[in-house]
């Protein structure tokens, strides 16, 4: 890999502060008597006389050498004495039946093509196959770390040695937030004394007082609303009903606007469930064990006395419909606009803003160490070994969570079986490996997996070309939607007109509107998205989706212990088998599409991103403009940003180019190629940005393209640089620094 350097001289300079330091250089023959001096005594040039005694040595043997070589080759070119052969005889050939049998073994099973393999694949994932796997899988509890959680990684690490996919374990000791037993939450509001069972794990503990405000979902416009209407929000406890944005991203937004704790509850109008049931989720803006930013939770590491600034500094509680209920009918204040939709479904309740009366939130949320397990098989290419495609499935939940982890985790498996048989008895030959990993604590910010990828942070985006969540396939069964990198939309385009439709006929294609796709099944990325971290942290290119009714956004069962078969089941109209045989079919095409074809482009269609870029960079262009022309912002030249938008659609077309006029045979040079699409997604990280400068709420810079709708701040907030530098995202793709292309290219 160095090729003609190497590494020769390792000197210890004292400097003036009394340190020693280590000074590496490279030899070269041309100058390596010019810094000779202050070297290391060993690689002293020799004396003169002992330099021309060894040019006589080394004369002498070439000549040597020169004269074998002449005499090896009159040996070998003398004319051979070729035996006479009897044409009239029949030859002879000694064991013909093993030297035939061995030439037959020697030559390679053929390829499968793509629609052998996808009929495969179709006829391996059935549903009956489904109804066993989702039964075995099914537990009551399964909380991160707990004995049950343990047991299920065993069982899944069994099934990975019995297919013999070379299965391992990777071991992290993270720091999880429960609730105290021997003193509970409390909310006291008047006469009013509860008890929630339900939490938000990473809140910030303690006692805060203050004027209860009713906030409807929490958004920014939500509270914009109440700042017009002269609501004061300075120390006041929010009251939040559950939707729209995260749990984290609600509990950020008040702390902003200087409320001094958030209480949150599901409304009748967003969740039909019985009004006493418990909310359960995080509060992390961000993911992974926010006490080791940016380190991975080994065991007996030292980390820097450190958390992430994506920790909220102010008490947040979940509390039940009738909790709230009964606050709101006493909240007073002014009324809100019915324009505004402030307005929710609960019996009685008038829904005033509130700003009158005192209410007092305790939260006393202890930390607790656990060792949590991620297990992981693979199933490894013929071709290129160390690439990888991930495909990945939470397995932990608050309660039972049968659709959040239940039935990734049998998809995980069912899917794994099938490959693995496929490459055994069929003859699928992939090219590239596949890594099958079930994760642990996903329920506190996808801890299990963020964990994996910051101890391998230095190399996985050289390997990990792909990411496919499993988690939340099976929502319902009228609708389809996904969230993914735009070099993968070519992908899901193509997937989507191969999988059939759960509903009647046609394809999953057709359900989506066909032309108006793109509009009707893409989503923004959130940042609680399972497959959020390996994009914005480790920039791979990532993708998950759900099957889900019409005309709902989520699975009202997230995060309460409602999750469970029969809900599921309700849901999909007892389908939930043949749903879940769907989606394993859909990740399965995706995730073969990407280890079978020589080429990664166009299953990651780079000249997608283009438009991405081009209309993200408009819309930073649009609002320069606007602030420029009302004297907020001086002396900005945004040309640099319309250069750079312009690099990129250019660096994408070479690619594109480069592709086409590629002999798609030559084995090195689609290795070459591929290993410059994989570059593009990584390309879109900064480590140039500071996270401490640039996570303030009117700052677009450490920001991700516009286009995901990802928050304005990275996956982790530590308050040190990260090591390999801080992943933040700059807008519209571009590299300040550097500013040129650098899209495909080291």
């Amino acid at each position: 890999m160095i090729k003609s350097e190497r590494y020769s001289r390792f000197t210890l300079q004292p400097s003036e502060d009394g340190e020693r330091h280590v000074e590496v250089k490279l030899s070269d023959d041309a100058t390596e008597a010019d810094d000779q001096e202050g070297g290391s005594p060993s690689f002293r040039p020799a004396p003169q006389l002992q330099n021309r005694a060894t040019i006589c040595y080394l004369a002498l043997g070439i000549l040597l050498i020169f004269f074998v070589g002449c005499l090896l080759g009159y040996l070998s070119h003398r004319d051979t004495q070729l035996q006479p052969v009897n044409c009239a005889a029949e030859p002879v050939i000694e064991n013909a039946k093993e030297e035939t049998a061995a030439v037959v073994a020697s030559v390679p099973d053929p390829q499968l093509n793509w629609k052998q393999v996808t009929q495969l694949l179709t006829q391996k994932l059935t549903s009956q196959a489904f109804d066993k796997s989702l039964s075995d899988f099914d537990r009551p509890r399964r909380s991160a770390g707990s004995d049950e959680d343990n047991s299920l990684a065993n069982a899944i690490l069994d099934l990975f040695k019995k297919e013999e996919m070379d299965p391992w374990i990777g071991i992290h000791y993270v720091q999880l937030q429960t609730p105290d037993s021997k003193h509970p939450n409390r909310v006291t509001f008047g006469s009013e004394d509860f008890q929630p069972t339900g939490y938000l794990a990473y809140s910030a503990t303690g006692k805060a007082q203050g004027k209860l405000v009713y906030g409807n979902y929490g958004r920014q416009e939500d509270l914009e609303v109440l700042q017009k209407k002269n609501v004061d929000l300075k120390d006041s406890v929010l009251l939040l009903r559950a939707g729209k944005i995260s749990f984290a991203e609600q509990v950020d937004n008040g702390a902003m606007k200087g409320a001094c704790a958030v209480l949150i509850y599901p409304d009748l109008q967003d969740y039909s469930y019985p009004v006493d049931t418990a909310l359960y989720g995080h509060v992390h803006l961000g993911s992974g064990d926010p006490y080791t930013p940016g380190f991975p939770s080994f065991n007996h590491t030292q980390f820097p006395p450190t958390k992430s600034s994506g920790l909220p500094k102010i008490p947040a509680q979940t509390i039940t419909a009738n909790m709230a209920s009964a606050l709101l009918k006493n909240i007073g204040g002014p009324e809100s606009d019915a324009s505004s939709g402030f307005k929710g479904s609960l019996l009685s309740v008038e829904y005033k803003l509130g700003g009158s009366k005192n209410i007092t939130v305790e939260v006393n949320n202890v930390l607790v160490d656990k060792e949590i397990h991620n297990v992981f098989g693979v199933i490894k290419g013929f071709i290129d070994p160390d690439k990888y495609v991930v495909l990945g499935a939470q397995r932990d939940a608050w309660g039972e969570g049968y659709a959040k982890a239940t039935v990734g985790t049998s998809v995980l498996t069912e899917l794994a079986k099938a490959v693995r048989e496929m490459v055994e008895k069929d003859g699928f030959r992939p090219r590239r490996s596949l890594v099958f990993a079930s994760w642990s604590a996903g329920e506190y910010g996808s801890v299990g997996a963020t964990e994996w990828l910051e101890g391998y942070m230095s190399s996985i985006d050289k390997r990990v070309f792909t990411y496919i969540s499993l988690d939340g396939l099976i929502m319902g069964s009228g609708s389809f939607m996904a969230s993914a990198s735009p070099l993968l939309y070519s992908l899901l385009e193509k997937t989507m007109k191969a999988v059939k439709s759960p509903i009647g006929s046609g394809t999953v294609y057709d359900m989506a509107g066909k032309t108006k796709w793109v509009a009707n099944v893409l989503k923004p990325m959130s940042m609680d998205d399972p497959a959020y971290p390996f994009l914005a942290f480790s920039g791979i290119p990532s993708i998950s989706f759900h099957f889900i009714n019409l005309n709902e956004e989520a699975y009202c069962y997230y995060g309460t212990n409602l999750d469970s078969k029969d809900h599921l089941d309700y849901k999909t109209n007892n389908r939930t088998s043949e749903m879940a045989a769907l989606a394993a079919q859909f990740a399965g095409q995706m995730a073969l599409r990407l280890v079978h074809d020589h080429m990664l482009h166009p299953s990651l269609d780079v000249s997608r991103y283009s438009s991405v870029v081009n209309k993200a960079g408009y819309r930073v262009l649009q609002r320069i403009n606007q602030l420029s022309q009302t004297g907020q912002l001086k002396e900005v030249n945004s040309k640099w940003l319309g250069r750079a938008c312009s690099s990129f659609t250019r660096a994408a077309s070479s690619i594109t180019n480069d592709i086409a006029n590629t002999d798609m045979n030559d084995k090195e040079a689609c290795r070459i190629l591929n290993d410059r699409i994989m570059t593009v997604e990584h390309s879109l990280l900064s480590p140039y940005v500071s996270p401490r400068r640039n996570s303030l709420p009117s700052s677009p810079a450490g920001s991700r393209l516009p286009h995901f709708g990802l928050h304005r701040r990275d996956h982790r907030h530590g308050t040190l640089p990260h090591p390999a530098g801080p992943r933040h995202l700059e807008p519209a793709g571009v590299c300040q620094r550097h500013g040129g292309k650098h899209l495909g290219h080291r």
